[in-house]
């Protein structure tokens, strides 16, 4: 009786825990919360007291004076840092479920194809104590799937390939289940270590991951432009050889070649998804194509690289960047119809 009680006054909410950010989806209103992935703390008495999470966080991101740390809580989709990931939960349901302490939410997350059992308990219980009254966990490829509007519940192969800032989940989907799924470490995290790391050996110019984000976002492409120079921009580092600050310019070319192994992993991925898939239901992916999801998704002709790779139509999902979001809120909505894809025990 007091679990229908506080139901009424609760707003149950999905989360998309994401390694770069969290998007919260309440019932009834949509997306209404999207922020970086971030905490900051320092120590005090041995103990972490945080100063700020999201937006205010990411600001602090390789600025931070010896007192105080801001790191990022997830790492590769799963919990890195319990308590740390469980203050910033905390954090981010109250700023969305500003209603009494009686009242509290059920909660549904979703979780990377590939994490363990012990991985899945940590982001369970963190949702618990953050003051859910229950909490669910649905698989990415899933959520991606039914964000991007793909008909999942048809008897026929539908492929999601969600590239997040930690990994790459690659999902063959038929009957409203996965029937072949695997997760690569490979995201939008690895692209920035990719360009940090080109820069530092070919420039010998040390930049930060705002930079390299910098560089993702604006000139970021899977493809050696038809020009072999592309567009450019300048940035700005530290010169390895004397140590002082440094700008130079860096064009598409330069992204591309740096890009070219996460690249070749995210295609890898896709074509062994295709060699594990049914004979049948590889047939219907050759008519339908594959849908890219996530952040990842946007970067500049993975598309084109992709299909120059596996010969398969590739589309990019409309708001690829909240598919998850998205399809988890859904399974909320739609909790009956979809009772089969939502964890509420394990």
């Amino acid at each position: 009786m007091l679990g229908q009680l506080t139901s009424l006054f609760s707003a149950d909410m999905a989360i998309d825990l994401g390694t770069a950010n969290t998007l919260v989806y309440v019932k009834g209103k949509g997306i209404v919360l999207n922020e970086p992935s971030v905490v900051a703390y320092s120590i005090k008495d041995g103990r972490k007291q945080v100063l700020a999470v999201g937006e205010d966080a990411k600001l602090m991101l390789g600025r931070t004076p010896g007192s105080i740390e801001a790191i990022r809580p997830m790492r590769d989709g799963v919990i890195a840092d319990f308590d740390v990931a469980e203050e910033m939960i905390k954090h981010f349901i109250r700023k969305v479920h500003k209603r009494s302490r009686l009242s509290k939410p059920r909660v549904i997350v979703c979780v990377p194809h590939g994490a363990t059992p012990v991985e899945k308990r940590a982001i369970r219980q963190s949702v618990l104590s953050a003051g859910a009254r229950k909490a669910g966990l649905i698989a990415e490829p899933i959520a991606a799937a039914i964000g991007a509007g793909m008909p999942i519940t048809d008897p026929t192969g539908n492929m999601v390939v969600d590239i997040g800032g930690g990994t790459t989940e690659v999902a063959v989907l038929s009957l409203g289940d996965i029937v072949y799924a695997s997760s690569v470490r490979v995201g939008g995290d690895r692209m920035d270590e990719a360009l940090i790391s080109y820069l530092r050996r070919q420039q010998n110019l040390l930049v930060g991951v705002a930079t390299a984000e910098r560089i993702k976002t604006e000139i970021g492409t899977a493809r050696m432009p038809d020009d072999g120079k592309g567009r450019s921009i300048t940035i700005r580092g530290r010169d390895l050889l004397n140590g002082v600050p440094k700008e130079i310019e860096i064009n598409q070319a330069h992204v591309a070649d740096a890009l070219a192994e996460p690249v070749q992993q995210i295609c890898e991925a896709v074509m062994t998804a295709l060699e594990s898939t049914p004979p049948d239901l590889a047939a219907d992916i050759v008519d339908r194509g594959v849908m890219l999801t996530g952040g990842g998704a946007l970067l500049g002709e993975l598309d084109l690289a992709l299909r120059e790779q596996t010969g398969l139509s590739i589309s990019v999902a409309e708001e690829s960047l909240n598919c998850v979001a998205l399809g988890t809120g859904k399974a909320l909505e739609f909790e009956k119809q979809l009772a089969h894809v939502i964890d509420f025990d394990s």
